[in-house]
């Protein structure tokens, strides 16, 4: 990975909103961009240089109406020790006093209940966000819930959320994401945490969730997706099966309660943190 050049491609939105921001990513990140940075008012997208193809981009931006407008430069990054960058930049945290995240280079930290070790690289989930942190805030506490349970992780990135799963002593825990960095990743962390028995992961989409029945499925994802796909988890979660989602702000809660309801969910909790969300729902 260090040694592959990539292209900054800066896409201007007017007007800029995050949702805005949110709905482009959805559209754009099958191309396949590796990562995105809002600047506003512009996203910027991270590509490998020979798999950038700026006809394909100018095509799926030009076919876009969602009531904004965008256009696009494209420039050639210094070639950077990606890892380097990620490496001085993360530091390990701690969820509630009871797991602790860190990176393979951290050395000499006091133990937790729960101890993850993962290597980023490209793909998304430090634990850091908002988003991630109050997922395995939410795990912590169904701890009763999670033992000997099958566990589905959606959009699993880095694997965190799979990972602490199988360590809080889920009988059996999957991890699917849409890019095959994240998947490679994935399965790379979960073999680092020696959970490797017990976690699987693949590469795809919800469609994949039709293979098989979960007790538990964490979707940590965005707004747009969750909408989309709430009604194909809440299929493939078994009676009284637990949904955990996060990736939405604290005033798309009613929407994403009503989606899950439609989908014969109950609401059972919801957690917030700095207007992100994380919510709860039963399979009755």
């Amino acid at each position: 990975m260090n040694s592959q050049e990539y292209i900054e491609v800066s896409i201007k939105i007017d007007p800029y909103t995050e949702e805005n921001a949110e709905i482009l990513i959805a559209e754009i990140e099958d191309l396949p961009f590796e990562s995105f940075l809002e600047e506003a008012p512009y996203l910027k997208c991270y590509i490998q240089k020979e798999k950038y193809d700026p006809r394909m981009l100018k095509l799926v931006l030009s076919g876009l109406d969602y009531g904004f407008t965008t256009g696009f430069s494209a420039a050639l990054m210094p070639q950077t020790n990606w890892n380097a960058v990620w490496e001085s930049q993360f530091s390990p945290i701690v969820v509630d006093g009871q797991c602790t995240v860190k990176a393979t280079f951290h050395k000499g930290l006091k133990r937790t209940r729960f101890n993850i070790t993962i290597d980023p690289k490209m793909a998304f989930g430090t634990g850091h966000h908002q988003t991630t942190y109050m997922m395995c805030r939410a795990l912590l506490k169904h701890e009763k819930d999670i033992r000997e349970k099958v566990v589905m992780d959606m959009g699993c990135g880095t694997a965190i959320l799979a990972i602490l799963a199988a360590k809080m002593g889920a009988g059996h825990t999957y991890g699917i994401d849409i890019d095959a960095v994240a998947a490679a990743s994935a399965f790379d962390n979960a073999r680092i945490n020696r959970v490797s028995r017990k976690v699987e992961t693949y590469c795809g989409d919800a469609s994949l969730l039709q293979r098989g029945k979960y007790d538990i499925l964490l979707a940590n994802i965005n707004r747009n997706i969750l909408l989309e796909d709430i009604p194909t988890y809440a299929v493939s979660l078994r009676k009284e099966g637990l949904l955990f989602v996060s990736g939405f702000y604290t005033e798309d809660l009613p929407m994403i309660c009503s989606c899950a309801q439609r989908a014969g969910l109950t609401y059972i909790e919801d957690d917030s943190m700095d207007n992100w969300c994380c919510a709860g729902f039963r399979k009755q």
